[in-house]
């Protein structure tokens, strides 16, 4: 007597399943690099930050002489000696501008990273909170709003003065996370009922957890953005401090070039690059960040990429 054969629901077939391995944050942060690369504007951009970056990395090479050397004739015009003239005090213009480029980088980058910083601690935090936290901070953040950033700037700079740079940098972040902080949190708030917070919500995970770790990598790109946009704030920023004296005038800045230009009557004196040179080079780094800021769009927003990162 034959037994029957088994029938196909009975049979169990086991299949090897493969796991999916997470992807490596070098290639995300590579692909990040090839889309902003491919963006034209941000090409663009990257090019005249890398070269700032490198002029104030080999200040002490390129520059034929030292910023405050001031043996060298008085107001003198451009020459073979001096491509770019003489100050009021005889010190050469194009040394001054090299070893510039230092504290306006130093003191762009330190405050708007400072700024972001803040922004994002306060923005993604009032964005998750509810209830009457949420409503005291939103209240002090539309007071920073409200409150005109330059004339807060000046009079915190005015009741600090000759405190350096750290005093510039201070000022700046003071008057400069408002801004970023409300974009993070109107973000924050959208990605608020999403699957995956609901998840970790059901999860057990803490409040600063499903802030920090699931909220927080999906705005990646966002932050990037929010920390160009405080750098050229920045910048300008300090120029601007160290234009009106209100900063340290014994550093070699390009904002207490035009200072100094100032007030050594530079326009009357038929000496225009005093004012031309720095003003041009303040232009251009914030041009720089502005143009790699389009960059950064088309990483968040895919419909604006360009090129071969579409």
């Amino acid at each position: 007597m034959t037994t029957p054969n088994p029938t196909p629901s009975t049979v169990t077939v086991k299949v090897p399943t493969a796991r999916i391995a997470a992807p490596s944050p070098w290639r995300a942060f590579g692909r990040m690099v090839g889309t902003l690369w491919s963006n034209g504007k941000a090409r663009v951009g990257l090019c005249l930050l890398a070269f700032f970056v490198l002029v104030a990395v080999f200040a002490p090479l390129l520059a034929p002489y030292g910023p405050k050397e001031n043996g060298f004739p008085r107001n003198a015009d451009a020459s073979w000696e001096h491509w770019l003239g003489t100050t009021a005090a005889g010190e050469d213009v194009l040394s001054q501008l090299i070893y510039g480029a230092q504290v306006s980088l130093l003191v762009g980058f330190a405050a708007g990273l400072l700024s972001t910083i803040v922004a994002v601690l306060i923005g993604l935090s009032w964005g998750y909170m509810r209830g009457f936290a949420g409503e005291v901070v939103g209240f002090i953040v539309n007071l920073f709003l409200v409150i005109p950033g330059l004339p807060l700037m000046i009079v915190i700079a005015a009741y600090l003065q000759n405190g350096g740079i750290l005093m510039i940098i201070a000022v700046i972040v003071v008057t400069g996370w408002a801004w970023g902080a409300r974009v993070l949190r109107s973000q924050t708030q959208s990605l608020r009922g999403n699957d995956f917070v609901t998840s970790a919500q059901f999860s057990g995970d803490s409040r600063a957890r499903i802030v920090f770790r699931e909220i927080l990598p999906n705005m990646t790109s966002i932050i990037a953005g929010t920390l160009f946009g405080a750098a050229t704030a920045a910048i300008l920023a300090e120029a601007g401090l160290e234009f009106l004296g209100l900063g340290d005038s014994s550093i070699v800045s390009w904002g207490t070039m035009l200072y100094w230009a100032q007030n050594s009557n530079s326009l009357l004196t038929g000496q225009w690059l005093l004012l031309f040179a720095p003003g041009l080079c303040i232009a251009l780094l914030a041009l720089s960040l502005t143009l790699i800021n389009f960059g950064v769009d088309g990483i968040s927003n895919p419909r604006l990429r360009e090129g071969k990162g579409r």
